[in-house]
């Protein structure tokens, strides 16, 4: 095997699995039902559907880095890797979908106190690098907007970035208290299965971003939510 061969392989697959993963989420930004896509695809031997979930983007430490390093290696060879290029676009863009969902439900964010469920990139880590909480919080945060957060294992590590701008609890409970929205990021075991009566106790305004959908399957609308997905439709 060539020299560099072997360290180009895993590069090669992380940043292929997330160009076909960017192709599929953009079947939730022309109106398809992305469960119903997911299945479809999915009886298709060749692809499978086991990572085929809709959300706001990759993060990480692996993801990311692989992407680029496949484009600066492309282009270290005058070669310039399009598809790569499109797939770190895309996810991008992809990490800011929460927060136009804020806007679109809200109009202007300054002074909305907005809890988030979830600040690691993915359950089960305390990683926080690249994550499509960074972006969220952020953007609230530019916007003039309040954050309360919590994570299960990732709050330290926020608190560490954020210091006092952003309002870090133990409770993910006590996250929502007075919130104008709560926007579920990283789908922790905790979040799945709310208290929705207790949200609505706590809540200010009964809107829920589900950026996992995993809460598609609750009839929400029928308790008096606004619920919205991440190509899909509540119930």
């Amino acid at each position: 095997m060539r020299k560099g061969t072997c360290s180009l392989i895993p590069v090669f697959l992380h940043a292929f699995f997330q160009s076909f993963k960017r192709y599929f989420l953009s079947f939730s930004q022309v109106g398809a039902d992305v469960h119903s896509v997911r299945r479809g695809v999915g009886r298709d031997d060749r692809i499978g559907s086991k990572f085929l979930y809709s959300g706001p983007g990759y993060g990480g430490s692996c993801f990311p880095k692989d992407v680029s390093a496949l484009v600066h290696t492309g282009r270290e060879n005058d070669v310039e890797i399009e598809l790569a290029v499109a797939t770190d676009r895309v996810n991008q863009r992809q990490k800011g979908i929460l927060v136009r969902k804020l806007r679109k439900h809200l109009g202007d964010l300054r002074g909305k106190r907005i809890a988030v469920w979830g600040i690691a990139f993915k359950p089960k880590t305390d990683d926080i690098r690249e994550s499509p909480a960074i972006t969220l919080i952020d953007s609230v945060i530019a916007d003039g907007g309040q954050i309360l957060a919590h994570d299960p294992i990732a709050s330290k590590n926020a608190k560490e970035l954020y210091k006092d701008q952003i309002k870090i609890v133990d409770d993910q409970y006590e996250a929502t208290e007075g919130a104008d929205a709560l926007v579920l990021v990283t789908e922790w075991r905790p979040y799945q299965s709310p208290d929705f009566e207790r949200l609505k106790e706590t809540m200010t305004v009964p809107l829920l971003i589900d950026g996992r959908n995993i809460w598609s399957t609750y009839p929400l609308k029928g308790m008096g939510f606004n619920y919205e997905g991440v190509g899909v439709i509540g119930k």
